[in-house]
Order: C-alpha cells, then structure tokens, then sequence
C-alpha cells in the first residue's frame, strides 16, 4: 500500500519522457513496473556480509598504513631499486580501470550507441571510485603525505608528475560530472516515491532544485554532451602521461615510445573487462534481467575481443621486437619475463588475462552472462598483475650492476602491510561502488523510461 501511494504521487508529478516537461499524464504500468525495478534496493543478509568483509579489509589496511605512517617506509619490501613496487602497481591499474567511463559513457554515446544506456552509470560509477582511490594509492606510496602539498607548492610544469597530477584532477572532475548530471532526473523520483526522511534528506540536497522542465533538460543533455566529447582526450592523456612517466626515464623495458598507444589499449580491455564483471553481479543480484539482457552481454563482448585484439597487437609490438633486437641491457629484462623469475605471472597474464578470455568470447556461447562474468575476472586479475610486471622488474634491471649491496636490494616481493594496503584500496573502491548502488539507482531510470516511451512511440 504504501509503495502504491508513493507510485501515485509520482504520476502527479512525472516527467512526461515524450516532451520533456513534467506530465499530469498517467504514469502507465510499464512505467511503475520500470521505476519498481530501479529503485534502489536495501542490502539482504549477503549484502551485509558483503559490505561487512570489504570494511574488514579496508579497516586492515588503515591499520597497516598507520604502521607505515608510525615505522616508515621500512615496514614495506621497497628498498633502493624496487623503490615502486605494489603502490604505483595499483595506481596504473586504477588509471587504467577508470578509462572504462569515458569507454562507456562518451565513445559509446557520442556514436549514438543506445544499447549502452543501462550499462553508463555502472561504468562511471567504476571510473570515479577507480580514480579516487588512484590519487590515494599515490599518497601512500610518498611515505610522508605532508609531502603531497609540495606539489601544488613547487610543482615545476617541466615534470611529467604535475602533468600527472593536473589530468588525474581534470578527470577526476569530468567523471564526477558525467555521473551527476545524469542522475538529476531520478532523484526527482526517487524524492516523490520516499517520504524525505533519511538518507533521502541527500537526494534533496543534490537534487531539489531539479524540477524537470523542457529548459532543464535541455541544459542537460547540451552539458554531458559537451562533458563526453571532453573527456575523450582527457582520457587519453591521463594514460598517455601516465605511460610518459616511464617512457621517459632510460630503463630497459621502459625506453619505449610505443608506451603511450600501449596503456591505452591495456585500460580499454581492463575496463571493459570490469563492467563485465559488474553486469552479471547487479545482474543477478539486483534482479534486472529485463534491464541488462543477454543482448548486452553479446554486444560487450565482441567489444571485448576487440579491445583484446587490439592490447595483444601492442603487446607483441612492446615484447617481440626489442626480444628479436636483443640489446644488451634488455637482454636480462626479457629473459627474466619470459623463462625467469617472472615469467609464471607474465604467462599467465598474457594467457589468463588477454589471450584465453578472448578465445572463449569468439563464440557466442562465450558471450552469455556466466562466461564473460569468468572472462571479466580473468581480465581484471591479468590487467593487475600486469601492471606489476611493468613496474617491477624494470626496476630489478638497471643499468649499472647492483654491487655491494644486500641480498635483499635484488630481489622484490611485497610485505604484509603492502598487500594489506593495496588489497585495502581495492576493497574501498568496491565498497564505494556498492554503497552508490545502495543509495541510487545503478540503471538510470529516466532515460529508460524515455528509451521506452520512444519504442512504443515507433
């Protein structure tokens, strides 16, 4: 009962999606059943448990940090050359995921794609959690984070770092932007079907000034517009520099200029491997088989073995001919991926991460939600370790000969506090995105509701 005086509420003051402005026109059952199924929903037991084991690890990882913060830098396996390690590991891969809302939301859109409507919000919720906890990672691997303000302090604009800095902030920015504006409409529901009590106190503050008029909508969709076609090249720079911070010291493995194209493809098929893993579980969970279809599935996987065709290109091109070359310097870099101490985790991403998921996702039976859910993951774990092997062992192989220095100096493998640390990030990143779904709705309901309306219109 009161969910059906809260249904009739809305239909007094819903937006018509036909014009744009807000309708006295009854709001059909389709239209209830489609809200019903958006709405965000409350947590079950296995959502409490869920969010229970990510505050767990994430409360692990403070603590953990709070040691580094205590003991320094020591509590950690860094030492004078792997001085990197897992912390700048982590913040590539977070780079790298967060190019999955400029993926979905812009490419997608500016192509006047619109199967990908129920898969945007899910895709610029992972960007921005992913380029938060980026910049964190960042300021844990500093060591004293009283440093960070040094940057905006003495910041020199010669440093790749502060171009670094300055685009992960303009991205940043964007993504916040992209998942806002979007959601305008459905606080304007998710106010008239709540009693404003709560945690709905936050829809009104973020959107009560919304009233849904055609001139509103208007200055909306010219905004994300505008917003799509900025983010695109703001998200090939924010990989690109990233890859210049390497490209540009005079390392083996990293003297590359075939770095920049490289990231990009890589964070492309990370991405998309991501929202893969992300549509079955809200999927399955949330009860939107009506919403994201086997259709979606498909669709995203044949981009899926695309952007895998396209990072194993560059991969052959990063490995083969530098291997084919075989400089000296290199020499020892190459062998130690390929038959040495790393080469149990380089296979295994080639294969695990890019090579066997793209197999599988060449057949349509591939493509259905159980397998691309299993090829996201295998995805994800291959992009992380991935970026581990370009941080690590680059760093195992400079170009001077380690003398006279401890055992330890030549060989690298985190600590507990640096996989409690790490593992807490990707936990915090996880929790965010859960916590949103919880609070808002995961699909946008409005632009449903309009995609709908224009079906039955045609």
């Amino acid at each position: 009962m009161e969910h059906s005086t809260s249904i009739k509420n809305e239909q007094k003051t819903a937006v018509n999606p036909l014009n744009g402005f807000i309708g006295r026109k009854k709001v059909s059952l389709t239209d209830e059943e489609i809200i019903k199924d958006l709405l965000p929903q409350k947590f079950g037991m296995r959502g409490m448990v869920w969010v229970g084991i990510l505050v767990i690890i994430c409360l692990v990882g403070v603590y953990s940090y709070y040691r580094q913060l205590r003991y320094g830098l020591i509590v950690t396996s860094m030492r004078d050359y792997a001085s990197w390690g897992i912390y700048i590991s982590n913040f590539v891969f977070f780079v790298a995921i967060s190019l999955v809302g400029s993926l979905i939301t812009a490419v997608l859109r500016l192509s006047g794609v619109h199967w990908s409507t129920p898969l945007t919000r899910i895709a610029e919720i992972i960007a921005v959690a992913a380029i938060t906890f980026g910049a964190i990672i960042i300021i844990v691997d500093m060591g004293s984070p009283e440093r960070f303000y040094n940057l905006f302090l003495y910041g020199r604009l010669q440093s790749p770092i502060i171009w670094d800095v300055t685009v992960i902030t303009t991205y940043f920015f964007i993504s916040l932007l992209l998942l806002y504006i979007p959601l305008l409409p459905d606080m304007k529901i998710l106010l008239a079907g709540k009693e404003k009590k709560g945690i709905y106190k936050l829809y009104s503050f973020l959107g009560s000034f919304w009233k849904g008029t055609h001139l509103q909508f208007r200055i909306s969709k010219k905004a994300v517009n505008i917003l799509c076609i900025a983010i695109v090249p703001v998200a090939f720079s924010i990989h690109t520099v990233t890859s210049w911070l390497f490209a540009t010291t005079y390392r083996p493995g990293w003297d590359s200029t075939n770095f920049g194209a490289y990231f990009i493809a890589g964070a492309f098929l990370a991405g998309a491997g991501a929202v893969n893993v992300a549509m079955y579980i809200f999927r399955r969970y949330y009860n939107l088989e009506k919403y994201i279809t086997d259709d979606h599935f498909d669709k995203m996987g044949k981009i899926t073995v695309m952007l895998g065709m396209l990072y194993l290109y560059f991969n052959v091109n990063e490995y083969l001919i530098p291997y084919f070359k075989m400089k000296k310097p290199e020499e020892a870099f190459l062998n130690g991926l390929f038959i040495g101490q790393f080469a149990i985790i380089f296979w295994s991403a080639i294969l695990g991460g890019m090579i066997i998921p793209m197999i599988i996702l060449l057949f349509k039976k591939g493509r259905r939600p159980l397998p691309m859910f299993i090829c996201g993951i295998m995805i994800v774990i291959g992009a992380w370790f991935k970026r581990f092997l370009i941080v690590t062992p680059t760093l195992l192989h400079p170009f001077l000969p380690m003398h006279n220095v401890p055992e330890s100096y030549k060989h690298y493998f985190p600590s507990f506090d640096e996989w409690a640390i790490a593992l807490g990030s990707l936990a915090g990143a996880l929790l965010v995105i859960t916590i949103f779904a919880r609070i808002f709705p995961i699909i946008p309901i409005q632009e449903t509701l309009i995609e709908q309306h224009e079906k039955e219109h045609h």
